[in-house]
């Protein structure tokens, strides 16, 4: 038998991918000492100036190698924001003095929905080990928190084609739970089956409302399916994988699917390209959030129901020069054609600035009550220079 000519050509690239894999680690163990060398001297994070000199660098020695310039440009940038997030977590880390080794984290649904994956990956950046509480409802997940069944919940808050999920909202209204952190993660909803299939003979689709309403323009081309309506995108993937019928798919993500071994049959399903879901982590006990850290506060305040009550508590941010990132208005329960307003803000809560803004406001409104203040995990990638 002729020995296939690709096994030595894999064999080297397979040894090329393992110097790859000590060369990464070996790099976040540099950032490791950067962020203690920052510790001391009190140094930001992020050195963006910094960030774009080495992009600009790494292209040009890219382009002597006859390297994608733009190839390079993501693979660099995905580096340099695990970077800053390992940075981020060991600063964290310091300040609370309460790392466990082991977090207890409720999100919705089995194993395989999105805050599933999403509880995942806040765990592996923070612990070295998880116990998953999967969930039927957001309720739930409050209420695991809430009498300590779990140690943080994870939630999704908004996504960019479905906007934002006022369940989760609603019941950030009544819980004496923090916010103590954020995820953004980009959501590929796919076509899943569990068995050989194709579009003419699927009669039923199942999962959750909100992927069905970010999807909404690919299922109208297909007004014949039946929309069967799940607590969790794991939930109908579950059920799909137990019926084993060419009828039924679900919609969910991949990782998912692949733990139901479930086939993709169609892949970014979604209204719009980039279809991302920002998910909050709560708990019992409030965080500080490292000065050298990137922070966010969330507050919720009600005005009074005088003519220009909003603006007026606005312009008390725009005073102390605080950036809203999100304004969000519900029902207060309970009290019809009355509102509570949700703020974001990239600031610290022990920021001298949001200091004085509290203490305008008070006077201003009925109630402000602070959510939580938890480091920014967005990590905007720096523009190089053209």
């Amino acid at each position: 038998m002729t020995e296939n000519p690709l096994l030595g050509l894999r064999e080297r690239i397979s040894a090329l991918d393992l110097k790859l894999l000590e060369l990464l680690a070996e790099r976040r163990d540099l950032a490791l000492d950067v962020a203690r060398t920052k510790q001391s001297t009190h140094l930001p994070i992020r050195d963006k100036e910094r960030e774009r000199d080495l992009l600009n660098r790494l292209v040009e020695e890219a382009k002597k190698r006859q390297l994608d310039g733009h190839y390079i440009t993501r693979l660099f940038q995905l580096i340099i924001e695990d970077s800053v997030l390992t940075q981020q977590a060991l600063l964290q880390q310091h300040i609370n003095q309460d790392k466990l080794s082991s977090a207890r984290i409720a999100f919705l649904g089995p194993k395989g929905s999105y805050s599933h994956l999403a509880a995942r990956q806040f765990a592996a950046r923070h612990f070295d080990g998880l116990v998953e509480c999967g969930c039927n409802k957001f309720d739930d997940i409050f209420k695991q928190v809430e009498i300590g069944q779990a140690d943080f919940g994870i939630l999704p808050i908004e996504n960019t084609s479905s906007g934002s999920i006022n369940e989760v909202y609603d019941l950030l209204q009544s819980t004496n739970l923090f916010i103590v952190g954020e995820l953004t993660n980009p959501i590929n909803h796919c076509l899943l089956s569990s068995v050989e299939t194709d579009l003419s003979q699927i009669e039923v689709v199942y999962s959750h409302p909100q992927p069905f309403q970010q999807c909404s323009q690919y299922l109208n081309k297909f007004p014949n399916w039946k929309i069967k309506y799940c607590e969790s995108t794991s939930a109908a993937m579950e059920k799909v994988a137990s019926l084993k019928s060419p009828k039924a798919v679900a919609i969910g993500s991949e990782p998912g699917g692949a733990l139901y071994n479930l086939q993709v049959l169609e892949h970014n399903l979604a209204n719009q390209k980039e279809n991302i879901t920002r998910f909050i982590v709560v708990a019992r006990k409030q965080i500080e959030v490292a000065a050298q850290v990137p922070a966010k506060t969330t507050i919720i305040l009600a005005t009074g129901q005088q003519a220009g009550a909003l603006v007026e508590a606005l312009l008390v941010l725009r005073q102390h020069n605080i950036i809203m990132t999100k304004l969000e208005s519900r029902p207060i329960n309970g009290n019809p054609w009355e509102e509570m307003f949700y703020i974001d803000m990239q600031v610290n809560l022990n920021a001298i600035e949001m200091q004085n803004a509290l203490e305008d406001l008070i006077p201003i409104t009925r109630s402000v009550k602070v959510l939580g203040c938890y480091p920014s995990e967005t990590v905007v990638p720096v523009k190089l220079n053209k």
